[in-house]
This record gives structure tokens, sequence and C-alpha cells, in this order.
């Protein structure tokens, strides 16, 4: 448990609810405090969370990991809950309402890539770890009514990642062979679950084997223990080769990710959780056609486009355990041992 500190974050407001604020001054980096909100602005509505959702930036940003880090800010991206306060200028049709909050904050106009602008709710922006979070009325879209509050709670970031990285970048389609990587975290799980959607022959590479027989009982075609050295023969041997391959860990396996694609494949990566490739087959990669692409995050566009589906096919995200926003730093450690099988929760 995260002992309750009676530092003060924020500007003087009367309105003063718990929170989970980065304080890297102490042992644990984190501290559950109370938080006064400032006054909502008239591009604004107040959320009142019903669940919220970690997502690796969080754990890096408690371990000093992330750009421009600020003690004193309330992290968390996902969320979903009801709008309890609406600003001036925001339509009275959202008080009372069941929302999720899209994170992504100032993406542009171009769909291709993110604005200089562009970042992300949570930090440096507060975020969703509280018990109320403030945030631009255009960031507001309706809870799928198929999902629980934890459930929708889990879908934002991840889900919005793994949409653009399946739709739009790799543009999968019904009978691609799609291999995703390191099955068990929130992205990976949403991209495998999307694919299976699109009536794609899904595979999915865990090193864990709990996480690999869920994946078999969730429709995947095929498993691969990516900790096994033979896991690439083994791979072309059953397969052939895939067309589409999802990954976010980079590092010493692009070798093998090279070697598994079909020619005309590709290879679309949203992370480099193991640092850069150490050399990289340039030769394979142009002989072989393949085209290897860089994603993160998502547009408006794409959020959207990942909300109407998610309705469409009733997908619902895989939650791992739910813990009170109080016992946050045991969520905390959960992620960073990566033992999650789907979306840690946090609940106010």
């Amino acid at each position: 448990m995260i002992v309750f500190r009676d530092k003060i974050f924020g500007q003087n407001h009367p309105f003063t609810m718990k929170a989970i604020i980065l304080d890297q001054q102490t042992q644990d980096k984190i501290a559950y405090t109370s938080f006064d909100l400032p006054p909502l602005e008239s591009h604004q509505v107040k959320v009142s969370v019903k669940a919220a959702a970690l997502n690796h930036r969080d754990e890096w940003s408690r371990k000093g990991m992330y750009p421009n880090l600020k003690d004193g800010v309330v992290l968390g991206s996902d969320g979903a809950g009801e709008v309890v306060e609406i600003g001036s200028d925001v339509a009275s049709k959202w008080l009372g309402q069941k929302v999720i909050i899209n994170p992504a904050l100032n993406w542009g106009n171009d769909q291709r890539v993110q604005s200089k602008e562009f970042k992300i709710l949570g930090m440096p922006d507060h975020g969703t770890f509280a018990e109320y979070v403030q945030v631009p009325a255009d960031r507001l879209f309706h809870k799928p009514d198929h999902l629980s509050w934890e459930e929708a709670a889990a879908l934002p970031l991840g889900g919005l990642t793994a949409f653009r990285a399946v739709s739009y970048q790799a543009e999968v389609k019904k009978g691609d062979r799609v291999l995703v990587t390191g099955f068990g975290g929130g992205v990976a799980q949403f991209a495998a679950q999307f694919a299976l959607s699109l009536e794609a022959e899904v595979y999915v590479s865990s090193g864990d084997a709990a996480k690999r027989d869920k994946a078999l009982q969730l429709g995947m075609k095929g498993v691969y223990n990516y900790k096994d050295k033979n896991w690439v023969n083994e791979a072309l041997e059953e397969v052939g080769g895939f067309d589409v391959i999802i990954d976010s860990a980079m590092g010493d396996t692009l070798t093998g990710l090279i070697k598994v694609c079909k020619p005309g494949g590709k290879i679309v990566f949203f992370g480099a959780t193991l640092g850069n490739p150490p050399s990289v087959e340039a030769r394979k990669i142009f002989w072989n056609q393949i085209k290897l692409m860089g994603t993160t995050m998502g547009s408006d566009q794409d959020f959207e486009g990942m909300l109407a589906h998610v309705n469409q096919h009733k997908i619902k995200p895989l939650i791992d355990q739910v813990f009170s926003l109080e016992n946050a730093l045991e969520a905390f450690d959960r992620m960073k041992e990566g033992k999650q099988l789907g979306k840690i929760i946090l609940k106010p």
C-alpha cells in the first residue's frame, strides 16, 4: 500500500480528491495523496472515474524513463466514467453520460502522422488515476454498452494503438497470416483480437506457457515460445511465412521476424522494449520487398474506427486484475514484473 501523504499538488481550489501522482522524491516514485482540482475550463468536462487502466508508459514514468517528467502530475491515460460537470462551452447533452476518454491529445489533421503538439493524457497533463479527471469535451466517446466499466477503461490507449497498427498500417484482411508477438500485453492482446475479427489467421508468440494456452482458447491458430531458439524454423515449417507481423520488442528479435516475414509482407512495430536492433539484414528486407513500419497511438479517425469495430464485433478486453486506487503500488509492481495477461485495472 502506498503511504498516504499530505503533500498537495495543483492549484488552490476547494474541490479536493484522491489521486496517484508522480513523486520521484519518494522510494516508490508514486504517491497516493490528496489533490486539488483546478477550476474547470469552458471547453472541459469533469468525469467521475469509475475505472482506469495501467499502461507501460505509467511504469516508465515511475522509472524515470519517460521524457519531460514532472512531479505532482496525476498519472494514467486510460479511463471510463460518468460526466458530472461541464464547461460553459460544452453541449449539455454530455452531462450524466457514461463515457470513455480518448487519451490522444492534439494529433492534428494529418492521418499519416501526429503533429509536433501531440501528447498523451497522464503526462504531462493530469490523467485518470484519480477520483475525477478533467478533459476537453472532444475527448469523450460513449461507453460501449456491452463493456463493463473495467473493460471500457482497458480499451482506449491499447485499443487505439492496436487498431491503427492492424487496420491502417498493416491493412490486415481476411485470410492474411498474422503474427502478434508478446501476447499478454494490452496492445498485443487487442491486435490479436482485431486481426481475428477481420478473419485473419492469427498466430502469437509468448515466453509464458499460460499465455500461450489462453491464446489458443481465444481462437489463435498457433502459438510460439520466443524463448525457444527453434521457434523461427518451427514457424517457417508450419506457416511458410507471415503476411503481417505486429511487434513491440525489436532489439535482436528483428532478425527472426525478418526471416518469418513473407516476401511482400509487413512488419509493424509500436515499441522497442528490447532497444534498437544490434544489426539489420538490409539485403533480405529490400530483396523480399518487406515493409518495416513504425506506428504509435492513433488519430481521432482511428479512435472512432476502433470504437465502431469494437461495437460491431462485440470485442471485450481481457482483464488481468483489479486493484483499488489506494493499492496502486501493487498494480504497478505487477506490471513491472510482466505477470499480467490482459489489462491491469485501478478503481477509485
